[in-house]
């Protein structure tokens, strides 16, 4: 079923008859926010959609000055509804700025009618290959990643802690394949299996009977969401766990998944560009705002959502709220925002140059378990497509 709700902009009951010129000067530039909200990733959605009206919220119902109203709308799960309320946001509510979708088969069947329509989109999330190389467009901006640097950060990981033949599997689409590659490129190692698993799955015994049979020396695994979560399970349930060892990149095992699976994850090791315990002040005072509004850890997609609202901020400032797609994009590319993961720059195709880092899951002190920074792996790295993106 279609939801949409609506972040009004601070203070605009307020206005009065005396003031029409300042009304006009003061008219909030519309945000569309598709995001999965319903389905298995309905929490991914959820940080999403409530990290970046945070960073709204925390202006006032601004964004670098500018009064912004963010449209929300659930994108089911369904790359067709996606596709559908992308084109009625276009079309009927005039929207040209929007962000927030998740999945990248989603983000595939939207982003071409945004992009045909000289729309903006930057992504908090999904950022596939092929949108980071020979079809990537001036209107396309990442600030989460490029799909296979998420999972190269997690081949690197595998690689330092000595391990030579693996395992891997992800969800046979966009994403997944990106998943494999990423992982296999930094690797190195000999790959004993390589499965892809389908986006509904819900029972791996097939997959836990061919992991056991080829006894690797750990097993990569991308399955985002409520997937990740069936995942952990069934591989404790098979046996597995203190086994078979297990390196995941950061949507495998995120504080949400982690609170669901609880000692299953004791002693994995996950890879990510930001983690609740980073020592920045941007990332202090969201962990501050978050927890306190919405009394709950936020995952990783939150702070991706969080850092694309300070970047639509800091774009707004510098054009006073021109979204023109050539003005905004000089503004920009100029990333004048302070990251919750710390440094952060756009490559020539758009899509982030950053740090990444090996996390450990593991208990505290009070039993609880927790996700804990280990150290850098990977300084100021972007993708291997962007040599093929011409801008």
């Amino acid at each position: 079923m279609k939801r949409r709700t609506f972040l009004t902009v601070a203070g605009a009951g307020a206005a009065t008859l005396a003031a029409p010129s300042l009304l006009r000067a003061q008219s909030p530039v519309r945000i569309g926010l598709i995001t999965t909200l319903s389905g298995p990733g309905g929490y991914i959605g959820a940080d999403i959609r409530d990290a970046f009206n945070l960073a709204v919220d925390m202006e006032g119902g601004k964004l670098g000055g500018v009064p912004v109203q963010v449209v929300v709308e659930d994108d089911g799960f369904r790359p067709g509804q996606g596709k559908t309320v992308a084109e009625r946001m276009l079309r009927n509510d005039g929207i040209k700025l929007l962000t927030g979708i998740v999945f990248s088969n989603i983000l595939g069947a939207t982003l071409p009618d945004i992009l045909d329509a000289d729309a903006i989109y930057v992504s908090p999330n999904a950022s596939p290959s092929n949108f980071a190389g020979k079809e990537c467009h001036k209107n396309f901006y990442s600030i989460a990643w490029q799909n296979d640097t998420l999972h190269e950060s997690a081949g690197q990981v595998a690689k330092e802690l000595g391990h030579k033949r693996a395992f891997i599997l992800a969800p046979n689409y966009q994403a997944g394949q990106d998943a494999l590659a990423g992982f296999k490129r930094m690797f190195g190692g000999t790959i004993v299996g390589e499965q892809y698993t389908r986006l509904d799955q819900t029972d791996y015994a097939a997959e836990m009977a061919a992991i056991r049979a080829a006894n690797p020396d750990v097993v990569f695994q991308f399955h985002p969401g409520g997937l990740g979560i069936a995942f952990l399970r069934q591989y404790a349930q098979a046996g597995l766990i203190g086994r078979i060892p297990m390196v995941v990149a950061a949507p495998s095992l995120d504080h949400t998944t982690l609170k669901a699976v609880g000692d299953v994850a004791d002693g994995l090791w996950v890879s990510s560009h930001w983690n609740v315990d980073f020592d920045n002040a941007a990332n202090k005072k969201f962990m501050a705002g978050f927890t306190q509004k919405h009394n709950r850890t936020p995952t990783y997609y939150a702070s991706q959502s969080y850092d694309t609202a300070l970047a639509i901020a800091a774009a707004l400032q510098q054009t006073k709220g021109d979204i023109k797609p050539d003005v905004f994009r000089t503004a920009m590319v100029k990333a004048d925002f302070a990251s919750v993961r710390g440094a952060f720059k756009f490559g020539p195709n758009q899509h982030p140059i950053q740090d990444w880092y090996a996390l450990k899951a593991g208990k505290a002190a009070s039993g609880e378990m927790q996700i804990v920074t280990q150290r850098k792996v990977l300084t100021a790295h972007g993708d291997i497509y962007a040599a093929q993106c011409k801008l």
